[in-house]
């Protein structure tokens, strides 16, 4: 078996698909899923797909982050108070510790957490391992521009995939 690298209980990530450049990040190997807090998210269709918009604010005294994504799923989520409920995932890449890979995140709201990211143990699978007695051990990303729209979307091989231009894709006024 190949070696994995070790994460603290809390570690500093970075969607660079999404124009987050830091967040920090509760490391769950408990949660199946991965959760991202957003402020607010709409839908709308782009390339007969559904995408998703939504907004988020990555910590304290940080610019407002808008993205888009398409809707990779739709499925229901039980949070650790058993409450059940309908969440949208996007697929994007994660990085940490000097590794990118693929990620699915579902967006939810996590206004009352003490992290915006939570990091379940499908995002760790096969690469990481966590050390709960620890914190923070692969420092900080930069951050990326502020007001910096970001998008995520599949791609086949050499394929060309424009942003999506329709204005669907921007916050409801």
């Amino acid at each position: 078996m190949a070696s994995r690298i070790v994460l603290g209980w809390r570690e500093w990530i970075a969607l660079p698909e999404l124009g987050i450049g830091r967040l920090r990040a509760k490391v769950d190997s408990g949660a199946r899923s991965s959760a991202l807090h957003v402020d607010s998210q709409w839908r709308f269709h782009e390339r007969g797909g559904p995408w998703v918009g939504f907004c988020l604010s990555p910590g304290h005294g940080a610019p407002m982050i808008e993205a888009v994504a398409p809707v990779f799923d739709e499925r229901e989520v039980t949070d650790s108070g058993g409450h059940c409920t309908r969440r949208v995932f996007v697929r994007t890449t994660l990085a940490l510790a000097g590794i990118e890979r693929e990620i699915e995140i579902n967006l939810s709201d996590r206004r009352g957490m003490l992290f915006p990211m939570l990091l379940g143990r499908t995002a760790l699978a096969r690469a990481f391992t966590v050390d709960p007695g620890r914190s923070f051990l692969h420092g900080r990303h930069a951050r990326r521009e502020p007001g910096v729209v970001a998008v995520s979307r599949p791609a086949a091989p050499g394929e060309a995939v424009p942003f999506p231009t329709s204005p669907p894709h921007r916050r409801p006024s």
